[in-house]
């Protein structure tokens, strides 16, 4: 409450104005809020728990932050939490799936390997007057893992799409495995098997 002696008159601000930036800090993150890490940068709340939030940020994957963390800036509001509006889990699923897939979240933390690393990829043209095309191996493989990343996104929408019979989800599916044995040749990339494109029968 502030005296204000030009007008004469006595200016009330409201409690709820003064202490807006003080409630916006202590609200509780939903489901699909963008916020902003001051560490790991831009992210998704994929999950609300009882003490902690996980959370999908671009650079750094998978986190599990507190709480009672909250120097998190938010980006976009989510939706109201799926436990309140009553999908099934299949819906949440497809939900998550939609959300990180839209703001390119859904990204592994997929090793390079060693022999690779500072090295480059060179496409030399047979005329040799032209100059080859240098790219960063890093970079190649990055586009490779995001490839890998929205192939994995595509099936997740066929196994839980609603209008495809289960015989139209194999016939489509086996196209994409063709596609992952296509990319065997990009294996020798990858730090670690376990990531490994694999076509028909497992081949890698």
């Amino acid at each position: 409450m502030i005296w204000d002696g030009a007008e004469g008159q006595i200016v009330i601000f409201s409690s709820f104005a003064l202490n807006q930036k003080s409630f916006h800090m202590n609200e509780e993150y939903s489901f699909g809020t963008r916020v902003d890490h001051p560490k790991y940068g831009e992210g998704i709340v994929s999950k609300v728990n009882l003490t902690c939030y996980e959370i999908f940020f671009e650079r750094a994957g998978k986190m599990e932050i507190s709480k009672s963390f909250k120097d998190m800036d938010i980006i976009e509001k989510g939706e109201e939490p799926a436990a309140r509006s009553g999908l099934s889990l299949p819906e949440i699923e497809k939900a998550l799936v939609f959300v990180l897939d839209r703001y390119g979240a859904i990204q592994e933390n997929i090793p390079l390997g060693d022999r690779w690393i500072g090295g480059k990829l060179v496409l030399q043209p047979s005329n040799p007057e032209l100059k080859p095309k240098e790219i960063p191996v890093e970079a190649f493989f990055h586009k490779i893992v995001m490839l890998r990343d929205r192939l994995r996104v595509l099936e997740q929408h066929i196994n839980s799409h609603s209008l495809l019979s289960d015989e139209d989800k194999i016939n489509i599916q086996q196209y994409i495995t063709r596609i992952y044995g296509s990319l065997t040749t990009f294996n020798v990339l990858f730090n670690d098997k376990e990531y490994y494109f694999r076509g028909v029968g497992g081949k890698e």
